[in-house]
């Protein structure tokens, strides 16, 4: 655990690319430098991106593994797309310096130096590449050292930004964290992931508050991506890690809160892209959050609120574009948050050592006034309802010669082989169907079609999605399954398979994909009781007119 020297509270600050690729300037002169005066500041940076994550680096750098895979057919593509990562972030530094407020004050030495370590990054890493070509093949762990070339340019490019306006930082890389803490051989490395869990990421964090330490009195510019994993960071924790690397480095200094920013204000009653009249919420839980991000929302990372929770540490989602929003906060688990302080919205400029001119809310009484009742935050209606896409719906009825006791372990044995996961599942004694998201490679559906047939009858529906309607304790809201049901009836959109279980927290059907925005905007207005903007309007029309 790393403490602060001074009064003032640590506060971890995680960027997205995409907010970095569009606001660098923004994020390095006004909201960073502002938040820095009222705490110690950490920043976790992921890959630079642009618009859309498939032009980001992070993207550009898998389709370099590609070609590094075809051979040495594909040796200029290769060099090209290397180059291309090269002139995106000298053209982002370009640009940052290039501004006339301070043109001359960032041509500096410093600009130079880390022109060239750009260039030297680079150009290691077509080298290793272009090597690799001649075999025809990278291994997992290389092609993790691949990927942490993307968050290792960002946290330069925003480490020199800052530093050039007289805000002293320092890029921090952690692509040999986890070797540092477990160990080279890779043997060790899998033996203490099996056996610590999700308290091997507790471990990282207290070697990454270490490096934290270093940095003094300069702000610790981190990458999102935190080592080579022993098989692979990204099969492990899959794209989103830097998430899961701004909750650790929150857990290394016992951080007042955790702020991802991204480009919308927090999380919705549902898409407002496609629910007009979604609704910001102040907070959720960390349950609620979890599932939301599951079945389709790109809210956090799941593991993240499973690593600042034994902590007791708030999340918040910020919007980059108002910065000055309360956004989302999500405080963990209702018997941990009991033990958290009060806390308001933290302003660029809060100090914990003036707390007389910070009004504070207990907790329990800002859950209750957003809608969560009692010591169990249970709630009496829905809180949100989201969609994921991509779904096939697969349907096995097992032949009469397969004993019925051993139906469900072949089906889910068939799914482990082919590496598919199941996001729904309804059975009965020989009969199972699942909701799967289709895979990437066609070729493993017609394997495990294949392999269904052996032992049953097989249909798979594709062009299906999934609604959940996701709420805390849901389970005890009497009727609202109910009025799901009947929502989608008015609006004549079939049910194919419907799932609660054991969770407390959501319902999900799965729907044809041509009807799922309609039964978004369905359960939005008819369940969580929210009107739609025509309604919304109606309201303030009088009446009646005479024409």
């Amino acid at each position: 655990m790393v403490t602060a020297v001074a009064t003032k509270p640590w506060l971890v600050q995680k960027y997205g690319g995409t907010s970095l690729g569009k606001l660098l300037d923004s994020i390095c002169c006004g909201i960073i430098p502002q938040y820095a005066l009222g705490h110690h500041l950490i920043v976790v940076c992921s890959a630079l991106s642009g618009t859309v994550k498939a032009g980001g680096t992070t993207s550009l750098l898998l389709q370099c593994i590609a070609f590094a895979e075809l051979g040495v057919d594909a040796q200029k593509r290769l060099a090209d797309l290397v180059d291309l990562v090269r002139d995106n972030h000298l053209h982002a530094l370009e640009a940052f310096a290039s501004a006339p407020a301070r043109a001359a004050a960032t041509r500096t030495p410093l600009y130079e130096d880390t022109v060239a370590g750009v260039r030297r990054e680079c150009e290691g890493l077509k080298r290793f590449l272009l090597a690799a070509q001649i075999v025809g093949e990278l291994s997992p762990r290389s092609k993790d050292r691949v990927i942490a070339l993307g968050e290792k340019l960002a946290c330069m490019i925003v480490a020199a930004c800052l530093t050039s306006i007289g805000t002293p930082a320092k890029p921090v890389f952690l692509d040999n964290i986890i070797s540092s803490a477990f160990g080279n051989s890779i043997h060790d490395q899998v033996a203490a992931l099996e056996r610590l869990g999700p308290k091997f990421y507790h471990v990282l964090a207290g070697h990454i508050g270490s490096q934290i330490r270093q940095c003094g009195q300069e702000i610790p510019i981190v990458t999102g991506f935190f080592g080579i994993m022993p098989d692979s960071l990204l099969q492990t924790v899959g794209r989103g890690y830097s998430d899961l690397c701004a909750a650790m480095c929150a857990v290394a200094v016992g951080a007042e809160e955790l702020q991802i920013w991204k480009e919308v204000d927090g999380i919705f009653t549902a898409d407002p892209r496609k629910v007009p009249s979604a609704r910001l919420l102040s907070t959720v839980t960390a349950e609620e959050a979890t599932e939301l991000t599951y079945y389709g929302s790109e809210v956090i990372h799941p593991l993240t609120m499973d690593q600042i929770s034994d902590a007791c540490i708030p999340l918040r989602l910020k919007n980059v574009f108002k910065p000055s929003g309360h956004g989302t906060i999500i405080y963990p688990s209702a018997e941990d948050s009991a033990s958290i302080s009060p806390i308001t919205p933290l302003s660029p400029l809060s100090d914990s050592s003036d707390n007389s001119s910070r009004a504070t809310i207990p907790v329990s009484s800002f859950m209750l006034k957003n809608g969560y009742h009692g010591s169990q935050q249970e709630r009496r209606k829905p809180t949100a309802v989201t969609v994921k896409d991509d779904i096939l719906l697969i349907n096995v009825v097992c032949n009469r010669h397969t004993k019925s006791q051993g139906f469900l372990t072949q089906v889910f044995d068939r799914l482990e082989r082919n590496k598919i996961g199941v996001d729904l599942v309804t059975t009965s004694e020989r009969h199972v169907s699942l909701a799967v998201q289709s895979p990437g490679d066609p070729s493993a559906l017609l394997r495990l079609k294949e392999d269904f047939e052996r032992f049953g009858q097989v249909a798979i529906s594709p062009n299906m999605s999934i609604v959940t309607v996701v709420g805390h304790k849901m389970r005890n809201m009497t009727g609202v399954s109910n009025e799901i049901l009947s929502a989608l009836a008015s609006a004549q959109i079939s049910i194919y398979l419907t799932s609660q279980g054991a969770s407390k927290i959501n319902i999900s059907l799965v729907v044809g994909a041509d009807d799922a925005l309609a039964a978004m905007n369905a359960i939005h207005s008819e369940v969580l009781k929210i009107p739609t903007h025509r309604e919304q309007e109606n309201r303030f029309i009088p009446g009646p007119w005479l024409y």
